[in-house]
């Protein structure tokens, strides 16, 4: 074809281009092959393409994607995830960043995605924080002897070795504290804000303590941030503003944080006596962990899935976010074991250092962001594998139109909802760059009964319901990397 083209241009005469030496021909033969190149490799597109065409070729896939529901939920994958995540909690248990538990979980997940046959199971570098509580307590030393049950939060500093013992001032809100600044020096700061949502009331754990510091606060303390309690302390990471000065900081539970806010309501001059050996060491050196299935046709355009493999360092990390990371493996099993090899890369990453802010994530945004143009879709399984409801979504409008079509294979077993705004703190700068990215939203109204607390065990995980995460995590997953041309942005 590029023959019969180069031969009409060298014939045209007259008004037209004519070539008058070898030089013009090389030149025009260089022009004309380079048009026909960039009109060959320009990407197709949906954007010219009418819907009821994209949803023609979607539905195609129908028998594909109950072929996956059935040997997730009924056939001989059944109960897979939830039993390989068994094992791998109860074997390693908690993984907090920089921990040698969270080394161990890194090297057996590397194992069991290489023993399960996956392709390109390989380690990415990076560097993560590295936290330790130490020995810690709290009793309450007026108006009565009570032993209150904290958990430090991630990034404090410690107390002096023979610990704090202060007058605690309770109060509701940060207005409240700036109301009072004139009675909080040299006290415990006790923060018994309401549960209002986790977005919201998570301000007070993050902050609380750079905010009770600003008006001379010697320590502060947070009601955990969860809308339920069994005398249960939640941790989680806090972060030190600038040029404030860093006071010990930890949770207490909503009983303990009610209890002294009637005290002192009523008067009663309330003492805590506090001691934290939390430190900071040097930053250590991790791994994301990353496994394969190949693309057959564009293998360098990737859909990645992901949860994260570190946890805190109570309970198990079974619910946050080991059930994430487990139906993230098994999605790539079951399309294994199915046969199927999509059009593009089906990319597993078990992200490290999450609890601290996304930090493994991070890094691996620098490392891959100059082929970001190859990236299809993101996704990411952090907020419990509970029964499913549907996926969040953030993309360009013909984007979500093809994503509600992919979600109605899934009418099977009733997850075809398709929300706005994906989450994730590890995708978030893939979906702030234009990528377009999906979150698994999931009947989660007790995820915060458990979260980052002792509570976060397999005892919360239910096999049937990791069964139906990991249908829709593959179906969604192998359908938008197999589809004729990537997802609009």
């Amino acid at each position: 074809m590029l023959d019969f083209f180069l031969s009409c241009a060298f014939q045209m005469t007259g008004n037209k281009i004519k070539c008058q030496n070898s030089i013009s021909q090389v030149l025009l033969t260089l022009l004309i092959l380079c048009c026909l190149l960039q009109c060959h490799s320009r990407p197709h597109s949906y954007d010219s393409k009418p819907l009821s065409e994209i949803s023609g070729e979607v539905s195609k896939y129908s028998d594909i994607a109950q072929q996956i529901i059935n040997l997730a939920v009924y056939g001989k994958a059944q109960n897979r995830s939830y039993e390989r995540l068994a094992e791998f909690t109860d074997t390693i248990g908690n993984r907090v960043s920089g921990s040698k538990n969270l080394d161990l979980a890194i090297k057996y997940m590397y194992n069991a995605l290489t023993h399960d046959k996956l392709e390109n199971v390989h380690l990415e570098p990076v560097k993560i924080p590295h936290w330790v509580r130490g020995k810690e307590s709290a009793m309450m030393l007026l108006p009565r002897n009570h032993t209150l049950a904290i958990l430090g939060l991630g990034s404090s500093v410690g107390t002096p070795p023979g610990g704090i013992e202060a007058e605690v001032m309770v109060v509701e809100s940060f207005e409240e504290l700036r109301k009072r600044a004139n009675e909080a020096k040299g006290k415990i700061v006790v923060y018994n804000q309401p549960f209002v949502s986790y977005g919201e009331t998570v301000a007070y754990r993050a902050s609380g303590a750079s905010e009770a510091a600003k008006v001379g606060a010697v320590a502060s303390l947070i009601r955990s941030v969860t809308p339920f309690s069994i005398n249960s302390p939640h941790t989680g990471w806090q972060w030190y503003q600038p040029g404030v000065p860093q006071i010990p900081t930890a949770c207490i539970t909503i009983e303990d944080a009610q209890m002294m806010a009637r005290m002192a309501r009523r008067g009663q001059r309330v003492v805590v006596h506090l001691t934290m050996g939390a430190q900071t060491l040097p930053d250590v050196d991790s791994y994301n962990t990353v496994a394969e299935i190949r693309g057959s046709k564009h293998p360098e355009q990737v859909v990645l899935l992901s949860g994260h493999l570190d946890s805190w360092d109570v309970g198990q990390g079974a619910m946050d976010d080991g059930g994430g990371a487990a139906i993230s493996w098994e999605a790539l099993s079951l399309i294994r074991d199915l046969g199927l090899r999509p059009k593009r890369t089906l990319r597993t990453v078990l992200w490290s250092a999450e609890e601290p802010g996304g930090v493994g994530a991070a890094q691996y945004f620098q490392q891959h962001k100059a082929n970001i143009s190859n990236f299809d879709l993101v996704m990411e399984s952090d907020l419990g594998t509970f029964s499913p409801l549907g996926l969040q979504f953030t993309g360009s409008d013909k984007a979500r139109a093809i994503m509600k079509e992919v979600m109605q294979l899934l009418a099977p077993i009733n997850v075809t909802s398709l929300e706005q705004h994906g989450e994730g703190t590890d995708i978030d700068m893939w979906m702030k760059a234009g990528v377009p990215g999906a979150s698994l939203h999931t009947a989660d109204q007790r995820y915060f009964w458990f979260h980052h607390s002792d509570g976060d065990t397999m005892t919360v995980q239910n096999p049937e319901e990791m069964n139906l995460c990991s249908a829709v995590w593959a179906v969604v997953a192998y359908v938008v990397a197999d589809l004729e041309e990537m997802l609009p942005r």
